[in-house]
């Protein structure tokens, strides 16, 4: 017994993460399956690892930006403009893709009522309003509060200042960094853990079956996911590259894509992300920055989300949509979905904003939430491990375009 205990402790150090979680989804779901009661008590373990997450995503994302912007060199200038591109495009054709999937595959939902009151943007004017004082929020209040826009103002702000400050002054600032990164590392290694309590959880209170509703919207949502993660992000590696994209693809989802699909979070994931990237060899100042900023930014599958379930919403009350429109609601879910929460169910409060654009009632725009947060389980976890993967994704593809262009100049 007493060489059990060490060994599995340098087990859970040292092991593989990937692994380790999926072998915790197994045992999840034979113990919901086998002790449905005690999986349910199991579901603290679940909570437990997801508020952990929670606690440090905020701390790190403040620390990392601003620390990066301070030792910032121009030489990664290029390269961080053609992640930020790279971002927004690939943001805006997951809206394009989930744009034509409707089309072929048009879905309706059945609309249900809400028990819960949710508060939802009424217009463009009131999510300006919001951003505006999301970005000026006082930084105790956004780090406490999981408000990453009003973080990354603040650490952009501080990082800038920093630039000007003394060498001892930005050497502490780096120390900083890496004593959060060891504890958000630490936080990291309980993942098989809490997926094991998440997932004994879900299966023990719903049962298999209750996993599988709304099978052919699930399949609609997850099948654009799918189509980008292979064909649409590919290509624009591709495009930047000129080499085979699909080596970093497979990595990216098999190390970032897995863990964010139970964490459920694209901040959260951010220290798998830093790691991957640190295996991948990029350059550590370009990632540092890139990274976090794409955790609130690049949300290809917020796009997918907002499009495929407001359209559906649409075609359920017989509203014919256009071309036009539906192009005009590309554009809408793209910059809806850069502002969207880098947390479980960020996205789906930012759906009746985009059926505005089809005059359908909020109350009706509330109850398609509604829906989106049945299907919560398996769509929030698709689409948070598109966004996170995709992070590492195009910080790879730029960094490797802007080593062959200074190469190229030698």
């Amino acid at each position: 017994m007493k060489r059990t205990i060490p060994f599995l402790i340098t087990l859970i150090k040292q092991g593989s993460l990937v692994k380790q979680i999926i072998a915790g989804l197994v045992l999840g779901i034979l113990v919901a399956l086998a002790f449905p009661g005690f999986a349910q008590g199991c579901g603290v373990l679940g909570s437990f690892f997801v508020s952990a997450l929670k606690a440090v995503a905020p701390v790190l994302v403040f620390v990392l930006v601003a620390a990066s912007i301070a030792n910032q060199e121009s030489t990664t200038n290029t390269a961080m403009k053609d992640v930020i591109v790279l971002y927004l495009v690939g943001t805006f054709l997951a809206a394009l893709v989930a744009v034509f999937a409707s089309f072929l595959f048009p879905t309706q939902i059945a609309l249900i009522d809400t028990k819960d009151a949710l508060s939802a943007p009424g217009g463009i004017g009131e999510v300006v309003k919001n951003l505006i004082f999301n970005i000026v929020d006082n930084p105790v209040k956004a780090i406490a509060n999981a408000n990453y826009i009003g973080i990354l103002a603040w650490s952009i702000s501080l990082g800038v200042a920093l630039r000007y400050a003394s060498d001892e002054t930005k050497r502490i600032v780096t120390d900083l960094t890496a004593s959060v990164e060891y504890v958000v590392r630490f936080v990291i290694r309980l993942a098989p853990i809490g997926v094991f309590g998440l997932v004994a959880e879900v299966v023990a209170t719903t049962g298999l079956a209750g996993m599988m509703s709304y099978v052919r919207l699930l399949a609609v949502l997850i099948g654009c996911m799918i189509f980008i993660a292979l064909i649409v992000n590919p290509l624009l590696v591709f495009l930047y590259t000129h080499k085979n994209p699909y080596p970093l693809v497979w990595a990216c989802l098999r190390e970032s894509g897995v863990t964010a699909f139970f964490t459920r979070s694209s901040a959260a994931n951010i220290p798998v992300n830093m790691n991957l990237c640190r295996k991948l060899g990029l350059d550590e100042k370009l990632y540092s920055l890139s990274i976090p900023i794409g955790a609130t930014i690049n949300m290809g599958g917020a796009s997918v989300t907002i499009t495929v379930l407001t359209l559906s919403a649409a075609y359920t009350l017989g509203v014919q949509v256009d071309v036009l429109t539906a192009l005009l609601l590309s554009v809408v879910a793209a910059v809806c979905a850069c502002g969207a929460s880098g947390v479980p169910g960020g996205s789906l409060l930012l759906i009746p904003l985009a059926c505005g654009l089809f005059g359908i009632d909020q109350n009706v725009a509330m109850q398609v939430v509604a829906v989106g947060f049945v299907i919560g389980v398996l769509q929030d976890s698709a689409e948070t491990a598109l966004n996170s993967s995709t992070d590492v994704v195009f910080t790879a593809a730029a960094f490797e375009h802007h080593r062959r262009k200074s190469q190229s100049h030698v």
